[in-house]
Order: structure tokens, then C-alpha cells, then sequence
């Protein structure tokens, strides 16, 4: 057994919110309490540790994480920069020291943050940096892509090919393709790029997982599809596995689950079935989220709708009938509207077919109408939203979305109405870092203090301990985990961070520097 004493411990759980010593055996936790209370619990030999005051709470979960994009997209260029000439000056970097027809992959433009303007890049420029490689640059928002013109010959793109289902391939006023490819339209290039081993992605997760321990995460919501399940599957048989990972399936797999009989909370403390993910509309930056009322600045733009409402709820109903809950992407307030009807019909299919009320979820909420703000407690869906999304898209969403905006990234809205909130990064999108997250709830505010007032929409923000929740508690509940992770109490298992500062009483801007000092899951500390 193990003792930790002396310690700051917020527990997050509601019977005793506090406690200063934690007692542990395994991979779970005996009780919480003070040091002699604890001690008089045990028998036979007890390891001590003199916690010095140090901060304690349970460890914290992504609830939105795409696994192997983020690991191998710590090999990627980090396109992430305040200027276009930055983000190419990146490319001729890797450029020069890459073989010629090997491909150039970067991550994380956003034309709208350029300090050049909005212009949308074009393949000409990578071209003139990069003549002799395909590059291949995914914007932030994973909704567009930005490819050189040996790229697109690659794959095949020529100015008079068709626009593909739900995507677009950008052209200019003659009519040539501009090197830029919308949603669906990412995949022309996206399947001509040599896709990565199993053990390629398994090396990369194994080794992505310090990172995350270091930000305070022990678990996480994967996105991603079969080679990243498969992938964590043998990193698990290898005892390699060191999160928590709640496994998210496509919707294009639906029918093979279906027929396996593969059903939610399937697997063990280590992996185990979450949802099925479909996608309602695109993003904010591209245009994409499918909106009631066109963009401010695209007056005949409203977006791209992916199938309505009627067609969603078939998917709902296959997955019902497997014991499989449903995760769906929306971003705009018709897409969110789309998804709400759909799942008000699933849940007169689940009581007509005697099914159970499942955890369904709706993935971003970027923004609502009005009428539909009531809809995720009345309908017990769960918001998982990314509070670090609003600081990165607050200016664009008010560009774009003007007023609406007052219920975009809506986090306060969503608690007052008394639905679960679920939080995570949607990372490689942003940063999987919690602590940004929680500044960004708590702040409604960049790291640069803009705006400098009280905030964007500052009527949203969230207590400390409300932000804490939804990434444990709120994580857990959306993964049906509750009964074992999100809080620090009897039988829990031990997955808890240790923290040199209290994270109730500090500066909020200290959040954007703060880590966890030890991280520990299962009883066993893998960051110390």
C-alpha cells in the first residue's frame, strides 16, 4: 500500500470535497482522508510520501482527442504561425533537407489568423519553396488542405475535375485549381500520401504518451479509425498502453459493429467502446459549418450540410439496435438543430423498442439557436465541447457569425440548463494541453489578455470548478466511466496528477504555463 500525505487534495467528489492524505493499493484507491485516519486502515508494510503541500486531483481526460494524427503529427512541420511568410519559410526549411519526390506534410495554418489578411494560399507559392516534393499542409480545423501543384498531379486533380460529394476544390477567376481542397475534397490527395504502418502509429502514440502525461491528461476520447484501434490494441497487449482510452468507431463501420455484435463500455479499464461518430456540416474557418442564415461575409453561403436530420436518425437507429451510442460533429446551428431532431426521434425508438437511453453526444456545439439551447438537458445529450476553441476562433466566429456569436462555445448556457458538459481539445486541431482549456473557460480570453475587458461573451465563462468538472467528471460520465474515474474516492482507480501550485487560488494566466509535476495512473506513477 501506499500512503501520499501532507497534500492539497481536491477530490472532486461531492460526499468530501477535500482530504489531505490519499491511501492506495494497486491500481485503485483505498480511501481519502487525513494521514492518521488513513493509517489506521492499513496492516503489514505501507509506503509513506510526504506530499510537502503539493496540489493533488484526479487525473484529467481529453474527452475529444484525434490519437494518431496528434502522434504523428509531432513529426509534422508546425504550420501554426502568425504569417503566412513564417509558415513557408517552415516548408523551405524541411525542403532543403528532404529527399527529392518524398512527401512534405505540416499541420495548423489558419488564413484567418495571417497578419497578411484572409487571402486563401495558393499552390503556386509552395511551389516556387518546394519544387521538387508533394506538400501537403492540413489547416487547423482539419476542414481544408493546401497542396503544391506536384501534389495535386499526384492525385490527380486537374482544373476540370469534379467537385466531390460535400467538398470543394478551390479555383480561381479562370477556373484552375488553387492548391486549396475543401472537406470531402481533402481526400483526393489525402489517399495518394503512403499511409503509415500499424507499428509506425504505435511508435508514435508510445511515444506521444509522455507528452500528454506531462499536460495532466490520463485519458483520453479517440477519434480516429481502425489503425489507431488496432494500433492501441497491441500497444495494450504489450502493457504499453498507459491512458485511458475511450475508443470512438466511424459511422462507415456501423454496419461491420453491427454485425459483430460490438456494443458500448465493450473492453476493459484500459480500452474500451465509446460511440459511433458521424459528421452533420464542416468548420467555422473554411465556411463549412452549416448554418440557418448565410456567413456575414458570404451572403449566399450557408455552409455544408452532410445529410439531414432523417437520414442521421437511420444511423441512430442501426447503432440503437447494437447497444451503440452516437457521437455527430456539428459546428453550425442548422447542424446542431439537424443532430437534436434526429436524437429526439431516437429516444422515442429507444423507449417504443424498450432500448436503453444511451449517452449520446453532440461533438463541438459551436453554435446554437436560440431554440435549441434548452434542447441538450431536455433530451439528456451530452454538449463535449473544446473550450480552447473560443479563444482561437472568437474574431473569425464575430466576422463571420456576428450576433449569433452570443450563443457560440456557449459552456455557461449549457451547465444553466443542466446538461453534462464534456471537455476536450479536438487535438492536433488545438493543443491537447487542459490547462489552456481551463484558461480559456474560466477567461473567455487569448494567452496574449485579448480582448481586454472581461472577456468574449464573458456571460459564458466557468468557475474553476465547474471547467475542473467537465474534464473529469463530465469525461468520465461521457464514457460511461463514472463508477470508476473523475474523482478521487473509495474504489476509484488511482489516476491522479500532483500540481506545485493550487489551482483554485492562482492567477489564471498561470494556467498557461502550468504542468503536472507527477502524474500517476493505475497506482503507478509514469511521470515523476
Amino acid at each position: 500500500m501506499k500512503l501520499f500525505y501532507n497534500a492539497n487534495i481536491y477530490t472532486l467528489d461531492e460526499k468530501q470535497p477535500k482530504a489531505s492524505a490519499v491511501l492506495i493499493a494497486g491500481a485503485r484507491i483505498i480511501a481519502v482522508g487525513d494521514k492518521d485516519q488513513l493509517e489506521s486502515l492499513t496492516h503489514g508494510r505501507l509506503e509513506k510520501q510526504d506530499m510537502q503541500g503539493r496540489t493533488i486531483l484526479p487525473g484529467l481526460t481529453d474527452a475529444h482527442l484525434h490519437l494518431q494524427y496528434y502522434a504523428l503529427g509531432l513529426e509534422k512541420i508546425d504550420c501554426e504561425t502568425k504569417t503566412k511568410e513564417e509558415c513557408l519559410r517552415r516548408v523551405a526549411e524541411r525542403a532543403k533537407n528532404t529527399p527529392p519526390a518524398e512527401w512534405i506534410l505540416g499541420h495548423g495554418w489558419n488564413q484567418n489568423e495571417w497578419s497578411e489578411g484572409g487571402d486563401w494560399p495558393t499552390a503556386s507559392e509552395l511551389d516556387l519553396i518546394a519544387p521538387n516534393n508533394p506538400v501537403y499542409l492540413t489547416a487547423k480545423s482539419l476542414h481544408a488542405a493546401w497542396a503544391n501543384t506536384s501534389a495535386l498531379n499526384l492525385a490527380q486533380v486537374a482544373s476540370d475535375t469534379p467537385d466531390p460529394k460535400n467538398g470543394i476544390i478551390q479555383r480561381d477567376s479562370s477556373g484552375r485549381a488553387t492548391g486549396i481542397l475543401l472537406e470531402s475534397a481533402m481526400e483526393f490527395v489525402a489517399h495518394v500520401i503512403p499511409e503509415p504502418s500499424i507499428e509506425n502509429i504505435k511508435h508514435a502514440i508510445e511515444k506521444a504518451q509522455p507528452y500528454l502525461w506531462k499536460m495532466g491528461l490520463t485519458g483520453i476520447h479517440d477519434f480516429d479509425r481502425r489503425d489507431s484501434f488496432m494500433a492501441l490494441q497491441q500497444l495494450h497487449a504489450q502493457g504499453k498502453l498507459k491512458l485511458r482510452v475511450n475508443k470512438n468507431i466511424p459511422v462507415d463501420s456501423l454496419d461491420h459493429a453491427f454485425e459483430l455484435g460490438l456494443s458500448t463500455g465493450f473492453g476493459d479499464d484500459w480500452l474500451w467502446i465509446g460511440s459511433v461518430k458521424a459528421f452533420m456540416d464542416g468548420a467555422l474557418g473554411p465556411h463549412t459549418a452549416a448554418m440557418f442564415q448565410p456567413y456575414s461575409d458570404a451572403p449566399e453561403n450557408r455552409g455544408i450540410l452532410n445529410m439531414d436530420g432523417e437520414e442521421l436518425f437511420e444511423h441512430c437507429r442501426k447503432a440503437a439496435d447494437a447497444g451503440l451510442s452516437m457521437s455527430v460533429h456539428a459546428i453550425g446551428d442548422r447542424a446542431n438543430h439537424e443532430v437534436l431532431d434526429a436524437f429526439e426521434q431516437l429516444r422515442s425508438y429507444e423507449t417504443e423498442k424498450n432500448l436503453p437511453h444511451l449517452r449520446h453526444r453532440i461533438e463541438h456545439v459551436q453554435v446554437l439557436h436560440p431554440d435549441d439551447a434548452p434542447r441538450f438537458a431536455q433530451l439528456n445529450v451530452i454538449a463535449s465541447m473544446q473550450p480552447i476553441h473560443a479563444p482561437s476562433d472568437m474574431y473569425a466566429a464575430d466576422r463571420f457569425w456576428g450576433e449569433r456569436s452570443a450563443l457560440a462555445y456557449a459552456w455557461r448556457t449549457q451547465l444553466n440548463y443542466g446538461a453534462h458538459l464534456a471537455f476536450g481539445s479536438d487535438a492536433p486541431v488545438e493543443s491537447p494541453n487542459p490547462f489552456l482549456g481551463l484558461h480559456a473557460a474560466v477567461t473567455r480570453r487569448r494567452s496574449d489578455g485579448s480582448p481586454s475587458d472581461e472577456g468574449w461573451y464573458p456571460q459564458q465563462k466557468l468557475t474553476m470548478a465547474e471547467a475542473l468538472s467537465a474534464y473529469t467528471a463530465g469525461a468520465a460520465y461521457a464514457a460511461n466511466a463514472e463508477h470508476r474515474l473523475g474523482k478521487l474516492a473509495e474504489n476509484y482507480l488511482a489516476d491522479l496528477i500532483v500540481l506545485d501550485q493550487d489551482i483554485f487560488s492562482m492567477d489564471p494566466n498561470e494556467l498557461l504555463t502550468m504542468h503536472a509535476s507527477a502524474t500517476m495512473i493505475g497506482g503507478e506513477w509514469v511521470l515523476h
